[in-house]
């Protein structure tokens, strides 16, 4: 009974926390990704393909929840706890067929099935404790996602000299400890526990709201972006090693630091947010990361210091918006129906995804930095969306919260 009071007394806290752990299972082939290569052949395409298999299940998983209701009737904590359980076991399973393309990418796609049943989940967890700041919240629930995806280089540099099984085995031990903390935390009281009914598709009822439409818009948009960067880290971070004649024992040091730099983005983003609004965040932030798939590529032979300083501020700016724009469309999708409209949102900007991630690492050996201009359409998209979104004074009100 102390323990469960405790969680309650720091709901938010714990939700992120478990946010970290949930989603080390999302990246953690990616983190092996070198080993693999060494150990079973997998070529840059293979580990593409690997990382498009879990966002290809995170899409279907996400359209499973929102277009049965299960997003809603299920208790929350009860379908984040099971997926992370899930998931678990299939990331450790993982070792076992990883000499298999083909069983590799069934794994993975099982893989992320189960995180559609934690990030998504989690946003609504996040909201149901503490609605009346939502952009600051989600900014540390986005932050703590962000370290979780960065989390399986960390593992794999802390484990350099073990097998390549350790870190998915670790990340499979976090996913546990995540499902323990969010069964026991429970759903908060400003959400309704359980909806009665669940109507099919009922999160595309939410796109019928103007300003709903446009943060998914833009959302999608940063999505477009996103994943497919963060694939291009370790084999960005690798380019400029090489060139600086370093160890390649730094690279996963490196970037785990490239992507964990978007948890202090998120962060004040989401501070910020409650002073400007979360829109004016959220463009602020997509231009950022726009302007430097722009110009990353033609400062291909400048400093490798500098470059490796660029990937730097772009790890803080590519996810600093995503908070941003989850508040905003959670501001203005039916509260009864938020489960779901997050969960089809999500499922709309992961499925843009997999073109990004698959144009990127199919190209990388033959165009290399070129492949990022790839990338541009996203952020000036998701800009243009934008200008669409109109802040009343309602809807400020809801998503800064507090000052």
């Amino acid at each position: 009974m102390q323990f469960h009071t405790f969680l309650a007394r720091t709901p938010l806290a714990v939700i992120v926390i478990a946010q970290l752990f949930g989603t080390s299972l999302w990246f953690s082939v990616n983190g092996v990704g070198l080993a693999l290569q060494e150990a079973v052949g997998l070529s840059e395409s293979d580990l593409g393909l690997l990382t498009i298999a879990v966002q290809a299940g995170f899409i279907s998983g996400t359209l499973l929840i929102a277009t049965t209701g299960l997003a809603d009737r299920i208790r929350a904590s009860h379908l984040f706890a099971f997926s992370a359980v899930l998931g678990a076991l299939i990331n450790a399973a993982f070792i076992g067929v990883a000499e298999s393309v083909t069983l590799a990418a069934v794994a993975r796609f099982a893989t992320g099935l189960c995180l559609a049943g934690i990030y998504p989940l989690g946003m609504k967890l996040v909201v149901s404790w503490t609605p009346s700041h939502a952009g600051a919240a989600l900014g540390w629930l986005v932050g703590m996602l962000t370290l979780g995806i960065a989390s399986p280089h960390l593992l794999r540099g802390l484990t350099l000299h073990l097998p390549w099984q350790w870190p998915l085995l670790l990340a499979s031990l976090l996913a546990l400890v995540a499902a323990l903390l969010i069964f026991r935390l429970g759903v908060g009281p400003h959400l309704p526990a359980t909806a009665k009914s669940g109507r099919p598709w009922a999160g595309l009822a939410a796109f019928k709201q103007p300003r709903f439409r446009a943060a998914a818009l833009g959302y999608f948009g940063h999505c477009w972006e996103l994943y497919a960067l963060w694939a291009l880290v370790p084999f960005l971070v690798a380019r400029e090693l090489e060139r600086l004649g370093a160890a390649n024992g730094a690279q996963p040091w490196l970037s785990f630091a490239v992507i964990a730099l978007g948890l202090p983005g998120c962060v004040l983003a989401g501070k910020w947010s409650r002073h400007i609004g979360s829109d004016r965040v959220a463009c602020v932030a997509l231009a950022v990361s726009g302007t430097l798939c722009l110009v990353y590529p033609l400062l291909g032979s400048a400093s490798p210091w500098l470059l490796l300083a660029l990937l730097g501020v772009w790890g803080v700016s590519v996810i600093a918006d995503s908070a941003q724009f989850s508040a905003l469309a959670s501001a203005t999708a039916p509260v009864e129906r938020l489960g779901a409209a997050l969960a089809m949102m999500n499922a709309i900007g992961f499925g843009l995804t997999i073109p990004s991630i698959a144009l990127v690492t199919a190209l990388w050996s033959s165009q290399s930095l070129a492949v990022i201009w790839w990338l541009v359409p996203g952020p000036i998209l998701g800009l243009i969306a934008m200008r669409g979104f109109s802040s009343h004074q309602h809807l400020v009100k809801t998503v800064r919260g507090n000052r």
